[in-house]
């Protein structure tokens, strides 16, 4: 529940201006406050570089939070429209006691998108061979460990078998893993694939594909925000679901293509790699709409970490009335 205080704190801004929505050039521009700038995100850069945006007379203004934290508290300040982070951080909102507790309307992945990386080649890697074994698997509290440590239990893992290193900074981990911290370590990618690429480890295990259906990363706003900007929420999950369709149906090549400019000192072969990877566990959301067994599944994954003292209501933070209404005129 640390992690919540930071956020807490912003609700004290709370009664700022409702949106930084404004026009330029005649579109209507949406301050978007991202969790972290990924491949695995890559529907909603495919949305602005396709031009779905721009069709629905909206331009996105990026910026990256670098947590779902600043994410949270740069939505509640009103310095962002839109954020876009896991919505555990709406649950812990909620459970501080704010009163205008953001509302997801939108979600983008499905699953987590780390890959566990060894120091050796594992062809026929199980679970259970990290038994004994330390991990890097993020901070403590955070979704990415937390996940990883659902996955453990899943695989019949008790305390005594789970040794996760949570000393290390998320932004820090490959570093001491290639210093010599550890067994394994999860990665997001590219960053997966260059490390493999450049022989320093082996991609042994998708942790998505372990975990199950998991709203990893959605869209929420203020609820004050949302109903008065109804025009442009409707507008921007129309390019998003167009965008989401585009990234499930092409090759990796073709989307790594259009991906290149958002990504500049990663490499054409790295981003494809890295599209290929994601495809293959299903990393999207085809409607955006977020299921109640997938938002129980995330809170028994933050429970089971000890990191949840009172669970969230479905209904009291999701809101998929848009997002279904929006998909059904596109199907």
């Amino acid at each position: 529940m640390k992690k919540s205080l930071a956020v807490l704190g912003a609700a004290l801004f709370s009664l700022l201006p409702l949106s930084a929505c404004g026009e330029t050039d005649g579109l209507v521009t949406l301050k978007i406050n991202e969790v972290t700038h990924s491949v695995f995100y890559a529907p909603l850069y495919l949305a602005d570089s396709l031009g779905y945006f721009e069709e629905e007379n909206l331009k996105i203004e990026l910026t990256n939070g670098g947590g779902a934290d600043a994410v949270m508290a740069s939505v509640l300040s009103g310095d962002s429209d839109i954020g876009f982070c896991g919505p555990e951080a709406a649950i812990y909102v909620q459970l501080g006691g704010s009163q205008d507790v953001p509302t997801v309307f939108g979600q983008l992945t499905q699953r987590d998108g780390s890959f566990l990386v060894s120091r050796k080649e594992e062809k026929d890697f199980k679970w259970t061979d990290l038994k004994g074994k330390e991990i890097l698997a993020g901070r403590r509290g955070g979704v990415p460990a937390m996940t990883f440590e659902y996955v453990l239990r899943e695989n019949g893992f008790t305390d005594a078998d789970i040794n996760l290193n949570f000393d290390v900074a998320f932004n820090l981990m490959t570093g001491a893993f290639e210093a010599g911290t550890a067994d394994y370590c999860t990665m997001f990618e590219p960053t997966a694939s260059e490390y493999q690429k450049a022989g320093k480890g082996y991609i042994v295990a998708a942790v998505g594909e372990a975990s199950g259906v998991v709203p990893y990363t959605s869209f929420l706003a203020k609820r004050s925000w949302i109903n008065k900007h109804e025009t442009q929420v409707r507008g921007f999950l129309r390019a998003m679901l167009k965008a989401v369709d585009y990234a499930q149906k092409n090759t990796p090549e073709d989307i790594a293509s259009k991906l290149f400019k958002q990504f500049p000192s990663t490499s054409y072969e790295s981003i494809t790699t890295s599209i290929k990877n994601y495809q293959s566990i299903d990393s999207w959301a085809t409607d955006m709409a977020m299921t109640e067994a997938s938002f129980n599944r995330l809170q028994d994954i933050i429970q089971s970490a000890g990191e949840l003292p009172k669970r969230a209501a479905f209904a009291d933070l999701v809101d998929n009335r848009y997002v279904k209404e929006e998909y059904e005129k596109l199907k």
